[in-house]
């Protein structure tokens, strides 16, 4: 028997299996200082990532990518799944959406987490995914409301309530507050000149006949 014989009689791997053996893998470390090995094509969704690798990191343990520090295991298994749904061709857009509409059933504080780990992987997807969730549940709030349901601390004046809030962290829960706060401050403007263009064409003269027909004669006294 030829060695060709012997290498076609060997049985031939399952379509899946063979495929598995055949991806490439990168290893990730996350803020808490953990490794894991994932799949580079479905890592390379998220384009901080996909530039890491470019750079040559993530080839072993030794030389894994540091991910931001806002990624933290939970939120990177989150992304994964994601990635691994939207990288793959062939859904449709009704899937597509089913899928994402499914995914973000979370309770506020894990989606705001999420929003920031996507942001900070440069996921724009998830970013705008999230972030349309989150306006959906402060939509109608006040600010104050907006801050418990975000966590955020309230140590600023009435006046200021209403003001950009400083990002040094470029936090999106941030981001999306102050666009909020502009449009609330627009439109308390534009209430604020209505109601003085009304009170402008309201405003009656309260003067009674006798004292009109003195002012008009000059009979007013220091007038």
């Amino acid at each position: 028997m030829s060695e060709l014989d012997v290498v076609e009689s060997k049985p031939s791997l399952p379509a899946p299996i063979y495929a598995q053996m055949m991806k490439s893998y990168i290893w990730l470390q996350t803020v808490d200082g953990s490794i894991q090995q994932v799949e580079q094509e479905v890592a390379m969704f998220c384009p901080v990532i996909c530039h890491e690798i470019h750079a040559g990191k993530g080839t072993c343990k030794n030389n894994a990518i540091c991910l931001p520090q806002r990624v933290n295991p939970a939120m990177l298994s989150l992304i994964l799944d994601y990635c691994r749904f939207h990288q793959v061709p062939g859904h449709s857009n009704k899937e597509r959406k089913s899928f994402d509409e499914k995914f973000i059933r979370m309770d506020t504080k894990r989606l705001c987490e999420l929003a920031s780990a996507a942001d900070s992987l440069q996921l724009k997807p998830l970013v705008e995914l999230t972030s349309r969730a989150l306006a959906r549940m402060i939509e109608g709030k006040t600010p104050e409301e907006i801050r418990e349901i975000f966590c955020l601390p309230d140590d600023l004046t009435e006046e200021e309530k209403l003001e950009p809030l400083r990002n040094m962290t470029d936090d999106p829960r941030i981001r999306l507050l102050n666009r909020l706060y502009a449009k609330r401050r627009k439109e308390l403007r534009e209430k604020e000149k209505l109601k003085t263009a009304e009170a402008e064409e309201m405003h009656v003269d309260n003067r009674s006949v006798d004292d009109l027909l003195s002012f008009i004669n000059g009979d007013d006294e220091g007038n």
